[in-house]
């Protein structure tokens, strides 16, 4: 991630919304009018200046649309935010370095507002190629208006440049910030821009519940995958949804059609890599995406490509425990490591039992960027820790409802009644993931039913640590 280009104003700056969850940050000043104006003083020299003036306007307007903000475009000083294009040292004592690395920055509202572009970057326009004006200049904007980096990897205000998105839309966690400096949109009108403002039922998080939506009344998912700029994506039919920290994203759902173009409905399976390109799988296909961008001659046989792996997979992950990638299907799983040869041992497939209280047949895997794997069946999901290698002990336990959860159906129950398909675990596993050493979680010491009874004690000794021990030099073995 530090390689990546990236915005050159410091993170961690001001505070962030809520101390318990990764949040948008303001950083502590605002402008104290609505009616703001800007000027370019310096144009790159590989743009025509006629784009760079509607790419700036529609950055501002990025804002206007969730606030009562307007941008008004000067040609002459004074102005509150003024923008240029430099190279290297331009006088402010934090120079520029080139192609790649800081792409811009830009000063909070107490420092002037001004913002400050690398002209040495390839800027462009509705492409992929090179490094978009509009998605730059809107986070820079975000800077001049307050707000400071987001932790939320998925928000337009993270750090790091997240590539050309040709259906960009401002996330959750962007919206609530900038509504925390200048409040909500109170109606229509100019945005101060040239374009208009939306009305003020568009500009504020639903309040209603989601109980229309078609994930709130069956969530199951085909598949579920991050993208390399830390998106989360569901896909479900012919349509996709975006997922913030919580909930859906506002405007989705979306056709799949629309978001990859030359992609099948009803996909099996998706996952990004750590060459940061996304694969599906469908069938006896998969294809491979730049972005959102076709990466060559697709669709292509899961055999030729993935020798080793059936077709008609379940779901697909990179595990973050050894960085290869795994498949599932039925009641088996192959792990494929694509720098081996065979890339999928003789070994497998592997009963998913091993991936001890996940059952068979899901729907979809994903590694998260908290760092937990997830598997989803159904309209739940499961939390698996991939250090005790077990589902994951928490309050309410999991399975969870994946509606409520991660869908933001409100609606919805939090939890399940009883163990559900936790109930098919033996006595003994049980007691034996209440032993785990390696757990730091809030669970039990170990079952109430064992105490004060040393016979009982020594029979757990004998049925469960030793069982225990075995299973550890086993699970050593088995990765």
């Amino acid at each position: 991630m530090m390689t990546m280009p990236r915005c050159g104003v410091r993170d961690k700056v001001g505070f962030g919304s809520d101390s318990r969850s990764k949040r948008y940050a303001l950083q502590g000043s605002r402008w104290k009018v609505k009616a703001l104006t800007y000027r370019i003083s310096k144009y790159p020299k590989r743009l025509n200046r006629d784009d760079v003036d509607k790419e700036v306007a529609k950055a501002f307007g990025v804002w206007s649309e969730y606030t009562d903000l307007t941008f008004t475009a000067k040609k002459s000083n004074p102005v509150h935010i003024d923008i240029r294009f430099e190279t290297g040292e331009h006088g402010d004592g934090d120079p520029f370095d080139g192609p790649g690395g800081t792409l811009a920055h830009a000063y909070f509202p107490v420092y002037g507002g001004d913002a400050h572009f690398d002209d040495a970057e390839q800027w462009t326009v509705n492409s992929a190629r090179g490094t978009n004006l509009f998605q730059v200049a809107a986070h820079e904007f975000g800077h001049s208006l307050g707000l400071s980096h987001s932790d939320v990897r998925s928000a337009l205000m993270a750090p790091f440049y997240r590539g050309y998105d040709s259906v960009f839309k401002l996330d959750s966690d962007d919206i609530q910030g900038i509504q925390a400096l200048y409040g909500r949109k109170s109606g229509g009108g100019s945005s101060g821009s040239g374009s208009s403002g939306p009305s003020a039922k568009t500009t504020k998080a639903p309040a209603a519940p989601r109980e229309d939506d078609a994930m709130c009344k069956d969530p199951r998912l085909d598949a579920l995958f991050n993208t390399g700029d830390g998106s989360t994506y569901a896909f479900k039919g012919n349509k996709y949804y975006k997922l913030t920290e919580n909930a859906i994203a506002d405007g989705y759902p979306k056709l799949i059609s629309d978001g990859w173009p030359g992609l099948p409905s009803n996909i099996d399976a998706a996952f990004t890599y750590k060459n940061g390109k996304t694969y599906f799988f469908k069938g006896s296909k998969y294809w491979r995406y730049n972005g959102r961008n076709l990466d060559g001659d697709y669709p292509k046989e899961i055999n030729e490509g993935f020798t080793g792996v059936p077709n008609n997979i379940d779901a697909a992950m990179v595990w973050g425990g050894n960085g290869k990638i795994y498949f599932y299907k039925g009641s088996k799983f192959w792990r494929f490591d694509p720098l081996k040869r065979p890339p999928v041992k003789s070994t497998y497939p592997k009963p998913i039992t091993n991936w001890e209280g996940i059952p068979d047949n899901i729907d979809a895997a994903l590694q998260y960027t908290n760092g937990y794997t997830y598997f989803f069946k159904g309209d739940k999901y499961y939390r698996f820790n991939d250090r005790t290698f077990s589902i994951d002990s928490a309050d309410p336990a999991f399975p969870r409802p994946s509606a409520h959860w991660w869908f933001g159906c409100k609606d919805t129950p939090y939890q399940y009644s009883g163990n559900m398909e936790l109930e098919t675990q033996s006595e003994n596993e049980d007691i034996l993931g209440n032993f785990d050493a390696g757990a730091d979680d809030d669970r039990p010491a170990h079952d109430s039913k064992y105490e004060g009874n040393s016979s009982t004690t020594h029979k757990l000794l004998a049925n469960v640590l030793l069982p225990a021990i075995l299973l550890s030099i086993y699970r050593c073995i088995w990765h």
